[in-house]
């Protein structure tokens, strides 16, 4: 019975809503052209915004390293099981301590960025030549809000340098020190950190360079010069301790030779002086200089094996890179997204709008009676 009761109450509460949306739709429909023109000016907006943004173009390279299989293998069905949960346990092993795992870390690293300060690029429509630190000094554009708030920042900026003259000037701007950067130095660091970011899959090991620029030319460039820097920066890490044991076998091999030369010629003069003598004293000579000489073909003989086991070493220990996907220059922009900014804008204002029309316009009404009447 409670429930039979209930119900008519319940079918004119959703009458009720029903007339509340009815309402509200018709005060919408009778203010259609208000909300028509602030739409529109919604779109106007959104057109001098998206056409404001400089475009910027984006250029992903995708390489994967050579991984070696030996290690997991060894592990048996631990790396099995690890590589099932998306683990890779050749990436985390202790023998490499830059693992692929650590490369957005390099890239980020204020040395690897000073390194592209001379990095030479050109423009793809003038035809221009700049460094990478003058390119990102002289030929990034902003929007003009973004240049207008900047305004009275820099205007402050200005009066502080007359009246107390900032301490770089007596740093040699031409010298880049990543141990003391200017500011305009940390600024160009901190614009190409924002532009250039590495990711790496820690299931596959797949690395991913990405760099974006507002010249097309420029973004290919640099993101190719990124990945030989990346690539040359991982190979002198691992290859370091091979490079100095192939150094130290090539100057012993080096002295070895020499050893031996010497040797040679000492008992090849010997033999020379000496010829047809049959004293014993003579002949116990021309053995130990014969001995020495074939003593030193030994050692040297040792040492030219040492260097080319120390040069094979070299070899396997030198990390190859495939390149998936090279740099290559782009042809549309990746920003800004002009489309969902236009539609954005124009929902926004329409949304503006329609709160307006529903419930702004009774609030400002409501707030200016209450203003011109205080009393009541």
């Amino acid at each position: 019975m409670i429930d039979i009761d209930n119900r008519p109450e319940e079918q004119d509460e959703e009458q009720e809503k029903e007339i509340d949306m009815l309402e509200l739709a018709a005060k919408l429909w009778q203010r259609k052209s208000f909300i028509i023109k602030w739409s529109l000016v919604g779109v106007v907006v959104g057109l001098i915004i998206a056409f404001s943004i400089p475009k910027e173009y984006t250029v992903n390279v995708v390489m994967a390293p050579e991984i070696s299989n030996t290690k997991m293998s060894s592990r048996g069905g631990l790396g099995a099981l690890a590589s099932m949960a998306g683990i890779n346990l050749s990436s985390m092993d202790a023998t490499d301590a830059v693992n692929p795992t650590l490369y957005p870390n390099i890239v980020a690293s204020v040395p690897f960025k000073v390194d592209l300060f001379d990095v030479d690029v050109e423009t793809q429509e003038e035809g221009d030549h700049y460094t990478v630190e003058e390119y990102m000094k002289d030929e990034i554009r902003g929007t003009w809000w973004g240049y207008l708030m900047g305004l009275p920042f820099k205007a402050i900026g200005a009066v502080k340098e007359l009246v107390s003259p900032a301490d770089e000037d007596s740093i040699d701007s031409n010298i880049v020190n990543p141990f003391q950067l200017t500011k305009k130095q940390a600024g160009i660091v901190k614009g190409l950190n924002e532009r250039i970011a590495a990711d790496v899959d820690v299931k596959s090991g797949i690395i991913s360079v990405s760099v974006t620029m507002q010249d097309p030319l420029v973004a290919a460039v640099l993101a190719d010069t990124v990945v030989t820097n990346l690539q040359r920066y991982v190979t002198d890490y691992r290859t370091n301790k091979a490079r100095k044991d192939v150094e130290y076998a090539q100057k012993l091999c080096n002295e070895a030779q020499q050893a031996y030369l010497q040797a040679q010629q000492k008992y090849a003069q010997f033999a020379d002086r000496n010829q047809g003598v049959s004293s014993r004293t003579g002949r116990i000579e021309e053995d130990r200089l014969r001995n020495e000489a074939e003593l030193a073909f030994t050692v040297y003989n040792n040492a030219s094996s040492q260097l080319s086991m120390a040069k094979a070493k070299l070899q396997q220990e030198t990390p190859v890179y495939s390149i998936i996907e090279p740099a290559t220059v782009p042809i549309k922009a990746e920003k800004p997204k002009k489309l969902i900014i236009l539609i954005a804008f124009a929902f926004l204002f329409f949304a503006g709008a329609c709160a307006w029309v529903l419930f702004g316009q009774d609030i400002w009404s409501n707030l200016k009676r209450s203003l011109h009447n205080p009393a009541s």
